[in-house]
C-alpha cells in the first residue's frame, strides 16, 4: 500500500474516532462539530492534492527543459570530434592556394564548403573574433602574450586555433596571442 493511502486511512480513522467521541454531545452540538471536522479534512485534502498538483507540473516543467537541452546538444561530441578535421580543410586551403594548383583548389574548396555547411545546419557556428578586439577571458583562451604597442595592448594580436559554438554554448575556446 502507497505511503498516500496509509495517510488518507489513518485520517479517515482519525475523523472516525473524533465523531465517535462527538456523539455524546447533544445533536446540534454534535452538527456543527461534524460540519467542522468536514471542513478540516476537505482543506487538508485540497492542500495535499494542491500541492502534489504542484510538484506534478514542475516535473513536467523540468523533464521537457532538460529534454530540450539534450536536443540541442545532443551532437556535441560528435562535433568536437570533427573540428580537427574541420581545422585540416582549412589549413590544406591556405597551403594549396599557395602552391597554385587551381584544379586542386577548386575540388577541396567545394568539400569543405560542403562538410561546413553540413556542421553549420547542425547548430555549429565559428566563434567571431578580430584581431585587434579586447581580448575576453570568457570568449578566447590566451596561449601567450607578446609585447606590442600601447594600440594592441591587452588585445588579440593573433589568432592561432579558431573556435566554436554549438548554439549559445562554446564547445572550443579560440586560441589567440594578446599583446603585452
Amino acid at each position: 500500500m502507497s505511503t498516500e493511502n496509509k495517510d488518507m486511512n489513518r485520517d479517515q480513522e482519525e475523523v472516525v474516532q473524533e465523531v465517535n467521541t462527538v456523539e455524546n454531545l447533544d445533536d446540534n452540538q454534535d452538527v456543527e462539530v461534524t460540519e467542522l471536522i468536514v471542513e478540516e479534512e476537505l482543506a487538508k485534502e485540497k492542500d495535499k492534492f494542491l500541492r502534489l498538483f504542484a510538484e506534478f507540473e514542475n516535473y513536467k516543467k523540468r523533464t521537457s527543459r532538460e529534454r530540450m537541452e539534450l536536443f540541442k546538444t545532443a551532437n556535441e561530441e560528435v562535433l568536437v570530434a570533427l573540428l580537427p578535421v574541420l581545422d585540416d580543410f582549412d589549413r590544406a586551403l591556405i597551403e594549396m592556394a599557395k602552391i597554385e594548383s587551381q584544379e586542386n583548389l577548386v575540388g577541396v574548396s567545394l568539400i569543405s564548403n560542403k562538410f561546413r555547411d553540413i556542421l553549420s545546419s547542425k547548430g555549429l557556428t565559428e566563434v567571431p573574433l578580430v584581431i585587434g578586439d579586447a581580448f575576453s577571458a570568457d570568449q578566447a583562451e590566451a596561449i601567450t602574450q607578446i609585447p606590442a604597442g600601447d594600440k594592441m595592448k591587452g588585445k588579440i594580436v593573433d589568432v592561432i586555433e579558431k573556435g566554436y559554438q554549438l548554439g549559445d554554448k562554446i564547445i572550443r575556446f579560440p586560441k589567440v596571442v594578446i599583446g603585452q
